[in-house]
């Protein structure tokens, strides 16, 4: 809620700029209307009341107050010694002003709201990768984790290996369209409450689009896998959820796996391969050895 605190004061401040600029040129009119003449002096404070915002927008706070407090003493003595009272010479003394403030509320906008998205953009080179669905890893962190295990599984072959599963939703466009974006996102975080309850604590997770999830599991069997696999697939299908129209939800998952294989030690930088390798074996539901 805060971040869009910049962007209201901002679209506020124009919409104030907007609505006393018309009320300017109102009130030059209605003079011009009533006087039958438009001095050079009223020219000059126009063109002030343009330039007022150009100070507010360029010049440092503190010296547009200064600004105005040294207009506003000229003002009055002008006024007292040369001006005519009446209803424009009136208002100058709150336009130009308001000019001036309303210009500086732009200004601090525009300064928060470029501060803000230098530190979004900070912040999103230097947080762990994660999907904002599901708060699992994403397809970068995934690609990152595969590296340094196939590292691992390379250096120690004799005592280390992985495993990695997908499971996937079948028929995701409908499955989409029973459930509506929001629901749909809602399924989407069920889902990977429901796979972080039946892995390790020491087991990778990751979310990835079009209804996939993705395990790593350092250090498991390959003969366990096949049953981890069915155990997590079965969970997950057995989700109680409805659809937009208060019907219960029936998902089909499917599973496909992948075990370390040393001669393919170099084929694992590549994440997209892995990916294409797990969407093939989960088409069969079968556990793949070659990427």
């Amino acid at each position: 809620m805060r971040r869009n605190i910049p962007a209201y004061r901002m679209a506020s401040g124009y919409i104030l700029l907007i609505l006393l600029a018309i009320v300017q040129q109102f009130f030059v009119f209605l003079n011009v209307y009533l006087e039958q003449s438009y001095t050079g002096a009223e020219f000059a404070f126009s063109i002030a009341a343009l330039a007022a915002l150009l100070i507010g927008l360029l010049l440092p706070l503190g010296v547009s107050v200064v600004g105005v407090f040294v207009f506003l003493v000229g003002y009055f003595v002008w006024l007292s010694t040369f001006g005519r009272l009446d209803v424009l010479a009136f208002l100058w003394i709150l336009l130009v002003p308001a000019n001036v403030g309303i210009a500086a509320v732009i200004k601090s906008a525009l300064i928060r709201s470029k501060i803000i998205i230098q530190r979004l953009a900070e912040l999103e080179q230097r947080t762990p990768q994660v999907d904002l669905d599901t708060a699992l890893g994403n397809k970068e962190a995934l690609a990152e984790i595969v590296v340094k295990q196939s590292n691992l599984a390379n250096r120690y072959s004799e005592h280390y290996s992985f495993c990695m599963a997908m499971f996937k939703i079948d028929f995701l466009p409908l499955v989409q369209e029973s459930l509506g974006s929001q629901r749909y996102a809602l399924l989407l975080q069920e889902l990977s409450g429901i796979i972080q309850t039946q892995i390790r604590y020491e087991d990778y997770k990751f979310s990835l689009e079009q209804g996939r999830f993705i395990i790593l599991c350092p250090m498991t069997d390959h003969d366990f896998l096949q049953a981890l696999a069915d155990r997590i697939k079965l969970a997950l299908m057995d989700i109680h959820f409805l659809d937009r129209n208060g019907r219960p939800l029936k998902l089909v998952i499917r599973a496909g796996t992948i075990v370390y294989q040393k001669e393919q030690f170099s084929k694992y930088k590549d994440i997209d391969a892995i990916i294409a390798a797990l969407e093939r074996y989960s088409e069969t539901d079968l556990i793949g050895e070659y990427i």
